[in-house]
């Protein structure tokens, strides 16, 4: 940017005159004014002197004074200011920004402070100012403007990331000052990645009309790591063990993934704070962080971060006491059953929860702005820590108002109706702390949602507010799966859990696999006529197919086809327990193939199910049956959030009577209880979950090998109840071997699970346990939702009857219809032709040689009976799940620790879904 100042009139400069030259000009200015009015008078005279009298002209009166004559215009006078240079701006915009003006005396410090308000505008790349006379010409040359910014080199930082945090955008002015802005934001944005090495170079390309781009050449570098962290000062805890206090991390290989092993200013505070926290729960008050100083290597690449502490005496717990101010508490009961006593070493943690316990329970009892403040009286002398906890006199709190804000799709009425407090009713924190619990339960609204206290128009009114957040209701979800006996399952479902803003669930669900097809509709509303009593209906048609293998060729073994429906009514019985009644009407259809499993067994020409084909277990499940349930569960639920909880408990108890009417009579009980845990609200979440059940027959089916509980009818377990086997994987199963000759030529079975008819027959009981820990992760990954946990399942399957099983090394032998066995004999028809036919005659028409006995096709097999046992079986294994752009998707890997033979392990599963 240049600046001239010019001036384009000779300067004047003044005259020096002599004392002659002084006298003579006065004489000439004498002449001069006096020659002027005696010219004038010799004039009028003349014409006086034609008069007639001839008389002579009176004397001339004095000469009146002549005006002393006007300056000459100086050349410094502003006469006009015009601009050169400018395309598109106007002139006279230009002449707005300068306090030049016409008329005013032209001067350098007039001109230079033109210059610097040009300057200010950052609208030109160069101006200058000329005077010529009195005539000020202002030259300028406007910057470019920007065509289009362009970044180069970033692969890290994309542009989105980049573009919005900058100044400069097309269409702008170019300036220099806002190019330097820039170039530092970019730097600091990659500095807040932990690339303390990046470099920016700005270059500006030249387009015609005076337009320009911008290129931002961007040389990432390495991503700086933590190398090492020092601290100085530490006596009594070693530096291993305050690191692992800290979030930042050393990089080392092993935390290749982590994010906490680069430098970040803000975790460098953090972390101060940290330590001090540490040494006061370890009872060093005196602790202190004296510096905190992080240096950067000289290649740029890692920082290395030092601590200097003090850490001071330990104190022990003096005196504790709590001065109670509020009528209902007093302060000799409440100071007895302190958790800290005198002697312990002092922790400033236990002191933390004391204080939010003692609030806590004055909100329990109406004083919701109770003020519990700990005052401490530390004597160095015996290095203990006296303690008085105050607990202020304040008014009991009633509810003024209850607001709901932010709700747009769902109604108010579906938000209040949750609240545990209503407009008149004395404050209780047990009361909003429910009704956060329940609002959050709903899935209606944002994460961590909390009912806030606002003060009321009285110091004893609180109103209570639902600052809510909508989010999504509406799931479609899309699930897919392999196994090995299945191949590929499909899944899909669409469920809006807010219909209408109702409240209502209503939703959709269709399943297909090489195992099972169905699909549903469900509908639940849980307020009946605005009451607090819940309903819901399902309607449903289900095809399950059972597999087995031959050679590895898939066959089915039964069809089983469900069509039925579900009513349930739900009361509750206390705040945290509900009582829900239902009736299930079922038709199913149990078929076989019958050119598979049917044969005509007593040679009668009448087919019908073979056990030699199916099994007996097949056999007594075939035919048309209705079943007629009434059902009953009591449930009682803590949990925090359905969707995702992070405590709480949830027990369930239920029934089943088959026998108001069917086909089918029995009892079953189930069980289930979960709990969760937030471990010392450190991000991470344990939960333990277990289930079982059994089934009573109610009816004699009689016959030996035959279970009174049908196939239809028992329990299966498996995939996805029981991570790390297959579907039906665990429990009793019958494995049919077919026998082929061995190297001898005596037959021996097939014993490979590939090759072998696999058929879960289900049982009678089961049990399932779980244990599960979320893993916390850091911030770029919980922004990402991973949540990953590790897990291990506890289970089995057991307690059907044995069935009649077959083991025919040589098949066996056909027979006629009076039941007399066959046999193969060779033969010519009528056309000479060699026939083999059966006949009943053992001896050949030689009389010598044995007829070789006619057997039935398939029947050398043999049947093994496994897995019946109540022994449990153990897996485990990590998981992620993952809140992905296309959806929730969960990756499961397992491995079995315990198993018991004939059950079907299975590694890897997944499902990903999708919300609208």
């Amino acid at each position: 940017m240049n600046r001239r100042n010019q001036t384009g009139s000779t300067p004047v400069t003044p005259k020096t005159y002599t004392k002659a030259g002084r006298l003579a000009l006065a004489l000439s200015g004498a002449t001069m004014l006096s020659g002027v009015p005696y010219s004038a008078l010799a004039q009028d005279g003349g014409d006086d002197a034609t008069t007639a009298t001839g008389a002579q002209p009176a004397p001339a009166p004095a000469p009146a004074p002549a005006p002393a004559p006007a300056p000459a215009p100086s050349a410094n006078v502003i006469r006009t200011i015009s601009v050169s240079g400018a395309e598109r701006l106007e002139p006279t915009t230009i002449l707005s920004y300068i306090r030049m003006r016409v008329g005013q005396e032209y001067t350098s410090a007039a001109a230079d402070e033109a210059l610097k308000d040009l300057g200010a505008t950052e609208l030109f790349s160069d101006f200058s100012i000329r005077n010529d006379g009195g005539n000020v010409v202002i030259t300028v040359t406007e910057n470019p403007v920007i065509n289009r910014i362009v970044l180069e080199g970033n692969e890290r930082l994309k542009n989105d990331k980049i573009l919005p945090e900058i100044k400069l955008s097309p269409r702008q002015i170019f300036t220099r000052s806002k190019v330097r802005a820039d170039v530092a934001r970019i730097v600091e944005l990659y500095k807040r990645q932990g690339r303390f090495a990046a470099v920016v170079e700005p270059k500006m390309v030249q387009l015609p009309q005076n337009r320009v781009d911008v290129v931002f050449e961007i040389t990432e570098g390495p991503k700086s790591k933590v190398r090492q962290i020092n601290i100085i000062g530490n006596e009594v805890f070693s530096d291993s063990e305050l690191r692992g206090e800290m979030v930042t991390k050393q990089a080392r290989f092993h935390r290749f993934f982590s994010s906490n092993t680069s430098y970040d200013p803000d975790r460098l505070a953090f972390d101060q704070q940290k330590l001090r926290q540490f040494y006061l729960t370890e009872g060093y008050a005196d602790f202190r962080v004296v510096s905190a100083v992080a240096e950067l290597t000289p290649d740029q690449e890692d920082f290395i971060i030092t601590y200097v502490v003090e850490e001071g005496e330990r104190y022990k717990f003096g005196k504790v006491e709590v001065d109670s101010q509020l009528r209902d508490f007093d302060s000799d009961v409440m100071s007895g059953n302190l958790p800290m006593k005198s002697g312990d070493f002092y922790d400033a943690k236990i002191v933390e929860d004391t204080v939010e316990q003692i609030t806590e329970l004055a909100g329990r009892f109406g004083y919701a702005f109770a003020d519990v403040q700990p005052r401490f009286n530390r004597n160095k002398d015996d290095l203990t820590m006296d303690i008085t906890l105050i607990l202020r006199q304040a008014p009991r709190v009633y509810v003024e108002r209850v607001d709901v804000n932010g709700n747009t799709l769902t109604q108010d009425k579906v938000i209040r109706r949750e609240f545990r407090l209503s407009e008149g009713d004395a404050f209780n924190s047990l009361g909003v702390l429910r009704t956060t619990a329940r609002i959050n339960s709903l899935g209606y609204f944002q994460e961590n949602f909390e009912v806030s206290q606002v003060e009321g128009s009285a110091p004893d009114r609180i109103i209570l507010e639902a600052n809510v957040e909508e989010q999504p209701t509406g799931e479609l979800q899309f699930s897919a799966g392999f196994s090995s006996i299945e191949q590929f399952i499909l899944a899909a479902s669409i469920r809006q859990r807010n219909f209408r803003g109702r409240g209502q669930t209503i939703g959709l669900s269709l399943n297909y696999s090489q195992f099972s097809r169905s699909a549903q509709i469900s509908f639940t509303e849980p307020y009946v006529f605005d009451r607090n009593i819940s309903s819901g209906i399902d309607i449903y048609r289900r095809d399950v197919n059972s597999f087995n293998f031959n050679n590895r060729d898939r066959n089915t073994t039964f069809e089983q086809a469900t069509t039925g429906f579900a009513a349930r009514l739900g009361v509750p019985l206390t705040e945290f327990m509900s009582l829900v009644g239902s009736y299930t009407l079922n038709y199913d259809e149990v078929s076989l193939d019958e050119n598979l499993f049917f044969s005509d067994i007593n040679g009668d020409g009448i087919t019908e199910c073979d056990p030699l084909l199916a099994g007996r277990f097949l056999c007594d499940a075939l035919g048309d049956r209705l079943s007629s349930i009434l059902g009953l569960s009591l449930t009682y639920n803590t949990l925090n959030s359905r969707a995702r909880p992070t405590r709480g408990r949830n027990v369930s108890l239920s029934t089943e009577w088959a026998g108001l009417g069917g086909d089918v009579r029995y009892l079953r009980f189930r069980g289930r209880a979960q709990q969760f845990w937030n471990v010392a609200n450190s991000g991470f979440v344990f939960s333990l979950s277990a289930e079982g059940g059994t089934v009573i027959p109610l009816q004699d089916r009689g016959g030996p090998g035959v279970d009174d509980v049908l196939l239809t009818d028992r329990f299966f377990l498996g995939e996805p109840q029981f991570r790390g086997f297959d579907i039906r994987g665990v429990g009793p199963r019958i494995l049919t071997q077919p026998y082929v000759p061995g190297p001898d030529g005596e037959p021996v079975p097939i014993t490979d699970r590939d090759n072998v008819r696999d058929d879960a027959i289900g049982g009678r009981n089961y049990y399932l346990a779980r244990a599960e820990l979320e893993l916390p992760l850091g911030t770029g990954a919980r922004e990402l939702g991973l949540r990953p946990s590790i897990w291990m399942d506890v289970g089995a399957l057991w307690g059907v009857d044995a069935p009649l099983l077959q083991d025919n090394p040589n098949g066996l032998q056909n027979v006629d219809a009076n039941g007399n066995p066959l046999f193969i004999e060779t033969g010519t028809n009528d056309e000479g032709n060699v026939i083999q036919f059966s006949t009943i005659n053992p001896i050949a028409a030689d009389g010598v040689t044995s007829n070789v006995p006619s057997v039935r096709p398939n029947s050398a097999i043999r049947e093994v009976f496994l897995g019946n046992s109540p022994s449990p079986r153990i897996t485990a294994g990590i998981g992620v799940n993952w809140n992905s752009p296309f959806g929730p998707f969960r990756i499961d890997f397992a491995q079995s620790i315990r198993r018991v033979e004939g059950d079907d392990e299975k590694t890897f599963t997944f499902n990903v879904g999708t919300q609208f």
